[in-house]
Parts: structure tokens; sequence; C-alpha cells
């Protein structure tokens, strides 16, 4: 049992790396101070309370699991509002995201979906650790992607018109049918027949139109984005009808400093880059595609949003202090980037509760204002401030970002 005493205090976190296939060897190591390339490649690290892969916090010289610490002093770490609202958990997960090779064609359950989907695959005796499990947890999962580097993504249906334009390019017989009703129902009904009979299709056909499409990418790369995508999925997917997708879905690079959101039901995949990403405190995932983990089809056709698109590009908001939010519609997470300079330190506000912070770049000292405790952060550092830290300073020259529940 830590005392209560010691978790009203600013506290540096430890956290778990997912060594995933997809990931990076360099990124992850290197904001760590780690020795580079790392051994295996490593995709995310997670800053948090979730229970696969809770924080842990150093309080007195011992670490101690954020998640442990929550369910013992909620009000506390959460703060009052946060603890009614979000049932004594912390609502958000905090990453670092290293893409070196695309990752998997999914969407993620409304909270609706989700405790549902939960519900059931618990009735049926599924293990929470099966790779045939989609639900592994009851809650939903909205997203925002931060891009530290340039940051390629896949979000959204695309206007139909430029899906058929695109496919004009392309012509691929063996779709002849499925364009030609995509062209006659330009709405969310024909979108839907339309990804249906792709990802549904039998393995001749599929095969068919894979060989066409790429073939024909080949000769107009030039032409248009897309096509070079196409490209690159095939040589990492090459029997996978999710190749495709770069016609279909808003293909965006982000530029560093840049963000979107990525609300329930959306389709998706991040394609290759470095970033930061904050989303409601879970691992539901439903896969179509460009993956080889459990895709289940019928499962994500539920949940996906079939309208057409175009995706809003978020872009910081300043405030007072040295402080820039970007707008996210989500009641569990709200990002901010922190540009500290000695002639500017950051002033917290007394209306907040917990708050994750990862420091990028620089050195910075971080401040309790009423107990006057201090550490030292610098690259690679992240730490959490809980509610009952009432205000705080940081002092120095340092990039920082900060996960919090919007006021």
């Amino acid at each position: 049992m830590v005392e209560k005493c010691a978790v009203k205090t600013i506290g540096l976190l430890k956290n778990t790396v997912q060594e995933y296939a997809w990931g990076c060897h360099t990124a992850i190591s290197e904001l760590l101070g780690e020795p580079s390339p790392s051994e295996k490649p490593q995709a995310e690290l997670w800053m948090g309370a979730h229970p696969k892969a809770p924080s842990m916090v150093k309080i007195k010289n011992k670490w101690t699991s954020l998640l442990d610490l929550i369910e013992e002093y909620p009000q506390n770490i959460l703060g009052k509002k946060v603890a009614e609202k979000f049932g004594n958990r912390l609502p958000y997960l905090f990453k670092v995201l290293a893409v070196a090779k695309p990752l998997s064609l999914q969407a993620h359950p409304s909270l609706m979906q989700a405790k549902r989907g939960f519900k059931k695959e618990n009735a049926l005796g599924i293990p929470l650790d099966a790779p045939n499990r989609n639900y592994r947890d009851a809650n939903h999962k909205p997203e925002c992607i931060y891009a530290l580097t340039p940051f390629w993504g896949l979000n959204g249906f695309r206007k139909i018109s430029e899906t058929l334009h695109l496919l004009k390019n392309i012509q691929p017989k063996s779709l002849d049918r499925e364009i030609f009703n995509l062209r006659k129902h330009m709405n969310s009904q024909g979108l839907k027949y339309f990804f249906t009979k792709l990802m549904t299709m039998g393995q001749g056909q599929k095969k068919q139109a894979i060989e066409e499409t790429v073939l024909k990418a080949k000769n107009i790369l030039k032409d248009d984005i897309a096509f070079q995508w196409i490209i690159r999925l095939h040589n990492e997917y090459p029997n996978d009808i999710g190749v495709l997708s770069p016609i279909f879905l808003n293909l965006v690079c982000l530029k560093p400093g840049q963000a979107m959101f990525l609300p329930a039901g959306d389709l998706h995949a991040y394609l290759y880059g470095v970033g930061l990403e904050l989303m409601a405190n879970s691992d539901n995932v439903l896969r179509g595609g460009l993956t080889p983990k459990h895709v289940d089809v019928p499962e994500l056709m539920e949940v996906i949003n079939f309208e057409e698109r175009e995706v809003n590009i978020l872009v910081p908001e300043k405030t007072v202090n040295c402080e820039a939010v970007y707008p996210c519609r989500a009641e569990e997470f709200t990002l901010s980037v922190l540009v500290i300079k000695k002639e500017t330190p950051y002033l917290s506000s007394r209306n907040r509760g917990v708050e994750i912070f990862l420091c990028t770049e620089g050195k910075a000292t971080v401040t309790d204002s009423a107990k006057k405790d201090k550490i030292s952060i610098e690259k690679g550092t992240s730490f959490i401030i809980p509610a009952a830290v009432k205000n705080y300073q940081i002092k120095g020259n340092a990039t920082l970002y900060k996960a919090s529940v919007p006021f």
C-alpha cells in the first residue's frame, strides 16, 4: 500500500514498449536514450493505465503500477469529476507510434458496440489474450494521431467521385460490375455494397483484381501518390485486397505539428511515420486486411461508417501561457503541445484533472508550487501530475506534449 500523501505529488513514469512486427528499430530507442538500433522492432510506447500494460510510477524511489494507484486512490489521481464520470478509470491512453511498415486496415467500435461485443465474446468463453478476440474491453476507442515526422495514413472513405476517377485510370476489368454499381449508386449504400464486394469476393476474382490494379498502377505512378502506395502495400501484402485501399480511402500525409481525429467507425490504416497517438483507454480493433493478425470482415462491416468525407486536419489553438491545444471531439482526452522557454515558463490551471506529459526535446524542471517538490526532465522523460497537485510550473527550454481530460 502506498501512503495517501505520496500520490499527491508529481511522478516519473516507466512505460512498456510494445514490440510489433511493423515497428521501427530507431525512433523509440532514440527518444528514450537507449541503444539504437534496437534488437527487435519497437512499435508503441504506452503511457497510461490499460490493464494490458500499465505504466509504473516512481514514488519514494519505488516503482508502483499506475493501475493499482488509481484503484486505491482514484480521486487523488484522477480528480473528483474525472473519477465520477469515468468510473474511477483513467479515460485515455497516450502512445508513441513508430510505424516502419503499414498497420492493418481497421476500425474501432462505438461504446455501445464495444459493450455488446465484449459481453458476447465473454459469453463464448474466448480468452482475453486469444488471437481471434476482437473485443478486449468494453470501451470505445476514438483517437487522435499527431505527427512528429511526416506521417502517412488512410482515414475514412474518399469522395465517391474521386474513387471513380482513380478507378477509371486503373480500369480493372475484374471489377467492372462493382464499379458500374458504384457509379449508379453514388451514396453510402453504394459505397457499402462496393466495399463488401471487395472484401468478400472469391479468391480467383480477388487475385485477378490485385494483379490488374498493380500492373496498371506501375505504369502511372506519377499520376497520383495513391498508385505509389498501392505498389508499396502490394510489396508487403501481395495477396491482400487491402492493397486497393488508397483508391477508396483518403490518403493523408500529416506534416510535423499537424494532427487528425478518428471517431468510432472510421476505416483507417497508419502507413508510415512517427507520431503521438492519444485515445480512449481501449484496445479494441476490428481488422479487415493488411495484417497477419486476426481478420473478421463480418464484424468489421457492423462498425464501419460508410459516409464519404474529407479529412479535417487539426492545427493547434493557442491558449494563454505557452500551450496550444488540438481540438478533438472526445470526452476522454485533449492533446496539447507546450513549448517552454526560459522567458515563458508554463503555469498550470487550477481547473484540471490528471495529466500525463512526454518531453521530446530539451530540458526543464517541473515544480509543485505548494510543496516545492521538483523533478528534472529531458528528452524521453514522461511523468504524471495527479489532480491532487493543486498548481505546478515548468521552467527551462523544452518541448512537451500533454494528455489531459477536457474541462
